[in-house]
This record gives structure tokens, sequence and C-alpha cells, in this order.
């Protein structure tokens, strides 16, 4: 891998992120506070421990975000809101080496607008990537209108170090993935409602019938009620009515061990 990734951001995403180009190179991961720098820090080396992999010499976790101006390439994974992406690139433009890329993970946002807002659109890629990082081989390329051909052709590069798939796809929202995913995943949510069947009878039908992997509510846990209701509002999906009663509730999927399953 020729370029330093670095990543602002020590969730799912950032950490899976982060143990899969560490077994391609130098990766530094900012984290807003100890105790996730921490978390982080065992989250990505269990990744590449389960991978086989030793990469602790590849790996940095830090709360100082001024070690991200050593990266070449920097991705953003934080929170999926606009003003908080904006704050951060406009931060981090201000300060990283001009030949460096600013790449998003949004998965539904505008990245033409987050371009614009990072005062470098040259210099700018949405990079979807998908949770669980290390399994997942997609990764939607966007690119702002004002993207140059280096960042055009690192970025395509990078992809192909971390052996994923690259597709570009328009900058439309939602993309391609979850343009078609979540309305389908919200028409389970209200299958399961009218007919009263169980969400294991639901998850086994897709899977053993359809070929899915995981079944659509298993997957809205994994995703997470709080972020797939972000998303359908953004792709202007109808959000069912139950998701808005369990985000209230709490019951956000596996993240708070509770959702249409409950986890140890």
């Amino acid at each position: 891998m020729s370029e330093t990734v670095g990543i602002a951001g020590s969730g799912a995403i950032a950490c899976g992120l982060a143990a899969v180009a560490a077994q391609q190179g130098q990766v530094v991961v900012w984290a807003r506070s100890d105790d996730s720098a921490q978390r982080a820090h065992g989250a990505v080396s269990r990744i590449c421990e389960k991978a086989g992999a030793a990469v602790n010499g590849n790996l940095r976790v830090t709360c100082d975000a001024a070690a991200l101006t050593e990266a070449s390439f920097i991705v953003e994974a934080i929170v999926e809101d606009h003003d908080a992406k904006t704050a951060l690139m406009t931060d981090l433009s201000s300060h990283v080496d001009p030949a460096a890329i600013l790449a998003t993970t949004t998965s539904s946002l505008s990245v033409e607008a987050l371009a614009e807002a990072s005062g470098r659109p040259d210099r700018f890629v949405g990079l979807h990537v998908f949770n669980p990082v290390p399994r997942m081989d997609l990764i939607e390329l966007v690119f702002p209108a004002g993207a140059s051909d280096d960042t055009r052709a690192r970025s395509l590069a990078l992809c192909e170090a971390l052996g994923k798939t690259a597709v570009e796809v328009p900058d439309t929202p939602g993309f391609v993935v979850n343009r078609l995913l979540f309305p389908f995943l919200f028409e389970a949510v209200r299958l399961l409602e009218s007919t009263g069947l169980e969400p294991e009878a639901i998850d086994t039908c897709m899977q053993l019938g359809a070929g899915h992997p995981m079944g659509p509510l298993a997957l809205l846990d994994l995703v997470g009620m709080d972020v797939s209701a972000s998303i359908g509002r953004t792709i202007g999906a109808d959000v069912p009515a139950r998701l808005e009663r369990m985000i209230e509730a709490g019951e956000l999927g596996r993240k708070t061990k509770r959702g249409f399953y409950e986890y140890d």
C-alpha cells in the first residue's frame, strides 16, 4: 500500500477499516478520548488476530488529532451527521499536507456538499465501505465534480491495495446499495407488524429463500435503528413507526444489546 492511511473515528467502520489497512501498511487512528482509543485499539487488534495478521507495528491509535497530518490519505468515519462531518473536514483541511486526500465514509450524505465544505474538492472522495469491513468486498466510490485525476487514480489504487472491489457510483442520496436496501429493510419491519410473525421467521425466509447472508431484521440490528432511520430520512424512504419507537426506547440493536433480537 503506497498511502499512509489516517482514520478519524473509533466506531465499527473505523476499526474495521483500520484493521484491513494495517495489514497492508501504516495506519493512524484518531479517537476523541482515551477510553475510545483503548476500545478502538482492542477492537482492531482482535480483528487482526482473527485474520491471523500481526500488524501492531503498522497501527497507531491516538487522541491527538495532529497525528492525522502524517497521513497521505485521511478517512473521516464519524457520526452520520452533515454538520459534524463538515466541522471535522474544515479543521483537517487547514492542517494536512496539500497533496493529501480527504475521504468520507458517509453512507447517504452528499459527497459534493462535504467536498465543498472541506475547501479542497479536488482532493476529496466518498469512500463508502460496508460493515463488517473485513468481510465486505465492495467500496462505493463517489467523486465530486472537481476531483482531480490524481485523486481518482489514488482512490482506486487504495481500494485495490485493501483487497476491495471499487464501483464508482453517482452522488445521489444513499448511492446504490442503501438507496435500494433500506426500503426493503423497512418493508420487512412493516411485514412484521402486519402479520405478527417472529423476526426469526422473516429472517430465515430471506436467508434460505433469497440467499441473503443475513435477514433484514438482523441487519437492522447490526446497522443500528438510529443510523437506519437517519439513512431512511436522507433517501426519502418512509421510516416505520416501530423503528422510531425503538429509538425512543433506546433499543438500537447490537450496540445497545437489544433490538429485534437480544444480545449478550
